[in-house]
């Protein structure tokens, strides 16, 4: 997906997550219950995060310098995994202890009308927000299942937002039921419950996307296929015997850095692997367009 439609799919879900942040907390106020408040934190937080985001794609964008001669680029995967522990840290953690601390001292909601108007309401923008960021998500992600596509995507924002809308209509759904069952059965500590439950898949989709974000911000090549490609286009180069390897390096979600070791034949002359080098740069930036630097080693035959 290219940075503009990161952009989109983060605007989207921070204009709705801001708008419902409010009328939740609003009927949180007003009716007491656990499970909304604990929505109305989750939304807080979701909000927070897409400026986060929106913060790491900014950042990112800035132009290579002295200390930094790769790039910014992988402040997106920084950004990225402060999310995941805001959502661990904050939205978890705060809606398993107010959950506990309703479970312990139960409130009974005399009328949760507003409730599930504010609930019905946050499923609507929440079921388009969710919609935009899976449509978007499938525009980039090809031929591969969503599992590998999210394992292979190196722009996290894509799959952070898509993940926390899914995460986000769960919890809207634990909540009405939470809040419906302590109603009919007059069993408060259920809203209590919901919020736990709420809390608990907070922290699931935490440490999904921590997990996901973590190999980024350490380092990951790029897909198989480019790897491949780099080396048969290497073999089809006049004069290349051999590629001894081929390693990349994600420096972002459009930056790639591309490091090769190549045999020339022994009749090849010193102007000549000058030229066959710098053609094989241009070719590899020709196709794969997120490649923006290549370096080539001439290595012996011993090597």
């Amino acid at each position: 997906m290219s940075a503009s439609g990161s952009r989109l799919v983060i605007y989207a879900a921070l204009v709705g997550n801001s708008l419902i942040a409010v009328t939740k907390l609003a009927a949180a106020a007003v009716t007491g219950s656990s499970a909304m408040l604990s929505e109305g934190i989750h939304s807080i937080v979701d909000t927070g995060n897409q400026a986060l985001l929106l913060l790491g794609l900014k950042r990112a964008q800035r132009p290579a310098d002295e200390r930094h001669p790769f790039g910014h680029g992988k402040e997106v995967y920084f950004w990225s995994f402060v999310v995941a522990i805001l959502i661990f840290a904050v939205g978890a953690g705060v809606s398993i202890v107010e959950g506990v601390r309703h479970i312990l001292h139960p409130k009974h909601v005399d009328d949760p009308t507003i409730n599930y108007i504010v609930l019905a309401l946050a499923l609507v923008f929440e079921s388009g927000a969710w919609a935009f960021a899976l449509r978007e998500f499938r525009r980039g992600k090809g031929k591969h299942s969503y599992l590998r596509a999210v394992r292979e995507s190196k722009d996290p924002s894509t799959f952070v937002v898509l993940f926390e809308d899914t995460a986000a209509i769960l919890g809207i759904i634990v909540a009405f039921l939470g809040i419906w069952l302590a109603h009919i059965t007059g069993l408060a500590w259920l809203d209590g419950a919901a919020s736990v439950i709420i809390g608990l898949i907070l922290g699931a989709t935490a440490a999904w996307l921590a997990y996901e974000t973590k190999g980024l911000l350490i380092g990951e090549s790029a897909s198989p296929e480019v790897v491949e490609g780099v080396r048969r286009l290497a073999l089809e180069m006049d004069g290349v015997e051999r590629v001894h390897e081929v390693l990349t390096l994600h420096m972002g979600p459009e930056h790639i850095l591309v490091t090769m070791s190549l045999d020339y034949r022994d009749n090849v002359t010193a102007a000549r692997v000058e030229a066959v080098t710098g053609e094989l740069k241009a070719a590899i930036m020709r196709r794969w367009p997120r490649v923006n630097r290549v370096t080539v080693e001439a290595a012996t035959k011993a090597s």
